[in-house]
C-alpha cells in the first residue's frame, strides 16, 4: 500500500476502504517510533501526510485499526507508505 499526497487527485489520501460505513471504527497513524502521528475516524476521508503542521517525509508508516462492527470490535495492524 502506498500513497501520494502531491494534491493530483490521485492517491492523495490513505484510508482503510469500506471503514466509512462503520461508526465507532478508527485507525492510529504511527510511525517506525510508534509515535502517534494522527487518529483518523469512520468518516474522516483519511489522512494526507502532516504531523503538527508539517508534510512527513517519505518513509514507511504503521497504522493500528479499532474495528467495530455489529457482532464484534477487533483490531487489525500493517503498514504503508508514504511516497512524495
Amino acid at each position: 500500500m502506498f500513497f501520494t499526497p502531491n494534491g493530483d487527485g490521485y492517491f492523495d489520501t490513505w484510508n482503510i476502504v469500506g471503514i466509512e460505513t462503520l461508526p465507532g471504527s478508527s485507525i492510529l497513524i504511527l510511525d517506525r517510533f510508534s509515535n502517534v502521528l494522527n487518529k483518523i475516524t469512520h468518516n474522516s476521508g483519511g489522512w494526507n501526510g502532516p504531523y503538527n503542521g508539517n508534510d512527513m517525509p517519505s518513509n514507511d508508516y504503521w497504522f493500528l485499526a479499532t474495528i467495530k462492527t455489529l457482532e464484534k470490535i477487533f483490531e487489525y495492524k500493517g503498514h504503508f507508505t508514504l511516497k512524495r
